[in-house]
């Protein structure tokens, strides 16, 4: 069977994290997105350890099902490489800053002249027509830029970042996102276009869905903040042997936890009774969910959140999700783990069409499918036009 994407060409000049990830739920659909490595190659393949130099833990599944050449855009013949590929091209993905991406030739004008109905996406960490355009932001950046400790505060905490790259993570499936829409809009159309995404934006927008809240209406009826999630009792709550995560909803919840846990007199508490009261008593609520939890063992409150259909969770471990993942070998890395993919069906071997490649390792493959000769590769490859591992 065909993938959705089968067929679409995406030349990928993203590296990290947030346009990879992008790139990488579009390569699973089908996509061949051939990735443009600079001379010491993605970052990613150095975060953590893997199992070979060019490949760490990240690069493993996110550099699945694309292809990658070493090339030199700053050349003449380097950039009349890309020029080509992009001729050959669907998409054109970078995350360059603005004035980068101006030096490096590669604004949309710039690649609309190889391709006219090229679908052009550029990424980075603020607005194009903003004063902070040109600076630098990573995920940490953006977290605090976007107001993540200022929850984590709001919360009872101290003002901390959440422990893994939600920012670049979010603006990846927006690239993702923004890619696909674009590639219908031309399939309808037969026009391309140029769509920015600035993390900040993301973060601005994935926060305020719920943060939004009370400050949304102008002017505003109160606080920005959504009071049931600030509560620092919204956590995991011990039992007599363990820990669980019970989320009672409504009303018929609070009252099966309260029987069970012998707090009749709680039976009809007006705390509950509406969705309003909830949300506004959620802390005090949960404190009492706490307590309660302490006098059964995990096994015996499960049984009764599954029984009256409850939403809870024993607590899990980041090395828990590594368990059933299925196994796949790499040709340079040996056995690893596949991580399901972000769209479609749950994660099975089949999803790998091609493993994770080394720095630079289609070089010739590309090159050739687009016209250049042996003789001219081989000359790319002595004037270091083209270069494989990170050097």
């Amino acid at each position: 069977m065909k993938l959705p994407l089968d067929g679409i060409r995406i030349i990928d000049m993203t590296s990290v994290v947030m346009g990879p990830l992008g790139t990488h739920i579009l390569a699973d659909q089908g996509a061949d997105v051939i990735v443009i490595e600079d001379r010491r190659g993605d970052t990613n393949r150095s975060m953590g350890i893997g199992p070979h130099p060019e490949l760490s833990g990240v690069t493993m599944n996110l550099m699945r099902n694309k292809r990658s050449i070493g090339l030199d855009i700053r050349t003449v013949e380097g950039y009349e490489v890309l020029g080509r590929l992009v001729a050959t091209a669907d998409v054109f993905a970078t995350n360059l800053r603005p004035g980068s991406r101006t030096r490096a030739r590669i604004t949309y004008g710039d690649i609309r002249a190889f391709k006219s109905d090229i679908v052009y996406c550029a990424a980075a960490g603020y607005p194009a027509d903003s004063e902070f355009a040109d600076l630098p932001a990573y995920d940490d950046i953006v977290q605090s830029a976007g107001g993540v400790p200022d929850l984590s505060r709001r919360a009872g905490q101290p003002p901390v970042l959440m422990p893994t790259l939600v920012a670049d993570k979010s603006a990846g499936l927006v690239i993702a996102n923004a890619i696909a829409v674009a590639l219908f809009h031309r399939e309808r159309t037969g026009h391309g276009s140029e769509t920015t995404i600035a993390m900040t934006e993301v973060m601005r927008s994935f926060l305020l869905v719920e943060h939004g809240a009370s400050a949304i209406p102008e002017p505003p009826l109160g606080p920005a903040g959504y009071a049931r999630i600030l509560t620092p009792e919204r956590r995991p709550h011990e039992t007599a042997d363990g820990m669980v995560h019970v989320l009672p909803y409504d009303q018929m919840h609070y009252e099966t936890i309260f029987r069970f846990g012998g707090r009749d007199d709680l039976i009809g508490d007006s705390r509950i009774l509406t969705r309003r009261s909830r949300m506004e008593n959620g802390g005090a609520l949960y404190r009492e969910v706490a307590a309660i939890m302490l006098q059964r063992t995990t096994d015996e409150w499960m049984e009764v959140f599954r029984a009256a259909d409850i939403p809870s969770t024993r607590v899990g471990t980041v090395d828990d999700l590594m368990v059933g993942l299925p196994i796949a070998e790499h040709p340079h890395g040996g056995s690893y783990r596949v991580t399901p993919p972000l769209v479609g069906v749950a994660a099975t071997l089949d999803v790998v069409r091609r493993p994770a490649p080394l720095h630079g390792e289609h070089n010739r493959e590309v090159l050739a499918e687009v016209g250049y000769s042996i003789d001219e590769i081989d000359r790319f490859e002595r004037h270091d036009v083209l270069y494989a591992g990170p050097t």
